[in-house]
């Protein structure tokens, strides 16, 4: 597997961030500073443009964009490359005064007065043709200019809009879905129940909060029109860029697992991944290490979208946000324990948002490199400048990739199905979180895990973990088959295949769609359990783990089945709560009662021995994660604790010292080390 960087310009990884350089026109010697100071802080590129478009278009088709290559010129002519924005993510006062029907309309049918940001409907042809007109201009001037790496698109698309066109869009998308038979959409949304029958597309509204939001496949058909709706809008964009710069790569910036989209349909139209990461560090309801491997959780699930190159950490904070419930400053260290944890997970990128703080307005507040006052002798600009010097320490890194044995299936619809389905608990279902918690037994074994979608083909795998997999879709229900009968290990949870792709429950029994003779296993009933509700498995070789939220009763069906644990209390005591049904070459597990870590561990732990996959040994709260390329293996091990650790069976050398290590790595509290092992 050879290297695969994304900007072999950089030479190593990217280090830079947002600048806001048309707040600062009328301050030339900021401007003069910010270069400067970017130069100390060791960064390589910036991001321009991205809510620009005001100066840039100050009255409708008046121009003034001169002043975005004048700095483009600057920042190439001491070594920083550019990524330009589009500037679609905010529009001018102007256009929404001229054009009233770019505003979006809310879930109760009222148009949105203008204000905030990403308030401009997707379906709006005005809108599309004014951001082209502005795009424009923008590629005549950056184009063949040697600074420019990269089209930014947008920024951080969200929202719904409920006006005349995006509903008429809707009603196409659903006719076209369903092969223009309205009885098929019937069919497959059950609207016999409450009467709810449709004669023609034409009647069908979307989800209003004080309209039909009964209807579960309604709801989630919905969701998946905003994805494709939004995906078309984005498309529009990319399509002038590839036209007239078809060499320059093109991006958008996710949000961690944001409900409002299907990432992964977006991520189709991309060239790169890059992600805005933005961690609550600090709370009080959870330890640094598990804030850390939600962090690592996050840049797996944005490393999995395209498996074949590095991704990109497009925005995060060298201090504080101020959006967060309680802003809390980064301690001293965590920027850098941080940073260095999102290249281990595979970014080729440690980019911020901000360069430099506003002075007014919504966001004055948010971290940046450069505080109001303006100088290179603070706390956070130190760790950037020193942060910036460590990462040409590990420059070989870049364009190395993570590798690994093992996923896990997590779906933006089976989350959207879930959290909308009338049972369970509302407050408790928590099909995310249940995906990390299990993310995090495979991490503390020193496991990395690529998280897939059921549209994913699982052959490159051995493990592979389905939590919750409430709503088959993609064939996945076959290829789980396929993937056992071979030789593969599967984890399922409760609530697995209830319903189809349209949240129709199954017949005969769950799972449904034949994974109840994978599993060997039927789910008769599922009990929702209080918080105060005590239950626990009791395993066939010693010890226990608790259960709380949920317990499904399993029937056995399968001759090959063999219980691993039971239930010890309520009227299901002595029934099955985890099973493992031998099914060809491979196993395939059931755990019918959400347990506590300790239950998960000791499975996953048979699973990965079973597999040939190595779980690792480490000390509590040590992390590690690694990138592989060109015969060279990169290790990175993570101390998010305040003691001091020893890690055994380490070799290699560690980059930043130059020591070789000879079987034993000490690390002190909050440290970390990445340790290059050559293969073979």
């Amino acid at each position: 597997m050879e290297k695969q960087p994304l900007f072999p310009q950089i030479h190593g990884i990217m280090h830079g961030g947002d600048y806001n350089p048309e707040q600062w026109l009328d301050r030339p010697d900021i401007l003069e500073k910010d270069i400067e100071l970017m130069k100390k802080a060791g960064m390589n590129c910036a991001t321009l443009g991205v809510f620009a478009w005001s100066t840039l278009e100050p009255r409708e088709g008046e121009y003034h964009t001169q002043w975005l290559f004048d700095i483009m010129d600057k920042l190439y002519e001491n070594g920083i490359y550019t990524i330009l924005a589009t500037p679609s993510g905010a529009k001018p006062v102007w256009l929404s005064e001229k054009y009233p029907e770019v505003l979006r309309v809310d879930a109760y049918g009222m148009k949105n007065h203008r204000g905030f940001r990403h308030n401009h409907c997707m379906s709006s042809m005005i809108y599309r043709q004014k951001v082209r007109a502005v795009t424009e201009k923008l590629i005549e001037g950056a184009k063949g200019h040697p600074g420019l790496l990269m089209w930014h698109i947008s920024n951080e698309f969200n929202g719904d809009c409920y006006c005349e066109n995006c509903v008429k869009r809707f009603q196409e998308y659903l006719a076209r879905k369903f092969d223009n038979d309205i009885d098929k959409l019937n069919k497959a949304w059950w609207t016999t129940f409450w009467s709810h029958t449709y004669n023609d597309f034409s009647q069908i509204e979307p989800p209003y909060v004080n309209g039909e939001f009964s209807i579960m496949g309604l709801n989630l058909e919905w969701k998946r029109f905003m994805t494709w709706n939004v995906t078309d809008y984005m498309k529009s964009e990319i399509a002038l860029l590839k036209e007239k710069t078809p060499d320059i790569p093109v991006t958008t910036n996710f949000m961690q697992m944001f409900d409002g989209l299907d990432y992964r349909v977006l991520a189709k139209e991309l060239d790169v991944i890059s992600w805005d990461s933005y961690p609550v560090f600090h709370n009080d309801y959870e330890s640094f290490a598990d804030t850390m491997s939600r962090s690592a959780f996050d840049h797996a699930l944005m490393r999995s979208m395209k498996k074949d190159k590095p991704f990109m950490l497009m925005e995060s904070a060298p201090g504080l946000v101020n959006w967060h419930d309680f802003n809390k400053m980064k301690r001293p260290g965590v920027h850098r324990l941080f940073s260095l944890q999102t290249v281990a997970c595979g970014s080729d990128t440690v980019q911020y948002f901000q360069w430099r703080k506003s002075r007014g307005s919504y966001e004055q507040y948010h971290g940046a490199v450069v505080d109001h006052l303006g100088t290179d002798d603070t706390r956070v600009f130190k760790e950037v400048e020193a942060l910036g010097k460590e990462l040409k320490k590990i420059a070989p890194v870049c364009g190395t990739l993570v590798k690994t044995p093992v996923a896990m299936i997590l779906d933006w619809d089976t989350m959207w199905a879930v959290e909308d389905m009338k049972g369970l608990a509302d407050s408790t279902k928590n099909y995310v979180k249940t995906c990390v918690d299990v993310f995090r037994v495979f991490l503390k074994l020193g496991v990395d895990v690529d998280i897939i979608s059921s549209e994913d083909e699982l052959t490159d795998y051995r493990v592979i973990a389905a939590p919750m997999m409430y709503l088959l879709q993609g064939g996945i229900a076959d290829k789980i088959k396929q993937f056992v009968q071979n030789g593969g290990q599967v984890l399922a949870t409760y609530l697995t295949g209830y319903v189809d792709e349209n949240t129709l429950c199954y017949l005969g029994g769950f799972p449904g769609d034949g994974l109840s003779q994978v599993f060997g296993v039927i789910s008769e009933e599922i009990d929702t359990l209080y918080p105060t509700d005590k239950n626990a498995v009791l395993f066939a070789d010693g010890g226990s783990a608790a259960v709380c939220g949920y317990a499904e009763i399993l029937r056995i069906t399968g001759e090959n089945v063999t219980v691993l644990g039971s239930y010890q209390d309520d009227y299901y005591k002595g029934l099955p709560a985890v099973t493992v049904n031998r099914y060809g070459q491979g196993s395939a597990y059931y755990v019918a009662a959400r347990m506590e870590e300790s239950g998960m561990r000791k499975i996953i732990k048979k699973m990965l021995k079973d597999s040939g996959v190595e779980a690792v040994k480490l000390p509590k709260g040590i992390e590690r994660h690694q990138r592989t390329a060109d015969g060279k293996t990169y290790c990175f091990y993570f101390n998010f604790t305040g003691e001091e650790a020893v890690i055994e069976n380490v070799y290699g050398m560690e980059l930043f010292s130059r020591k070789e290590l000879s079987g034993k790595l000490i690390l002190s509290s909050f440290e970390m080390a990445v340790i290059l092992r050559k293969i073979g």
